[in-house]
């Protein structure tokens, strides 16, 4: 089922990032790829990468903030 909605947690999405994540290590990139992201901090865009961060930061503290939804007495599960 590939438009299997499976929530929170999704197992499917969760595999292929670990496959792509170790396919990535596997290629022997991963100091080069870190260099080049120092690099770029400190480089020109070093200003832009900050503030993209602080946003990204902000938003998942106003999320962490938000109520999280109560199960009802009837959530489908009998």
């Amino acid at each position: 089922m590939a438009n299997r909605n499976e929530g929170e947690g999704n197992r499917t999405a969760t595999r292929a990032y670990d496959k792509h994540a170790r396919d990535f290590v596997a290629t022997g990139q991963v100091a080069e790829k870190a260099r080049e992201a120092a690099d770029a901090l400190d480089g020109p865009e070093g200003q832009d990468l900050e503030r993209a961060e602080a946003r990204g930061k902000a938003h998942a503290r106003e999320e962490d903030r938000l109520p999280r939804p109560s199960a009802s007495k009837d959530d489908g599960k009998h």
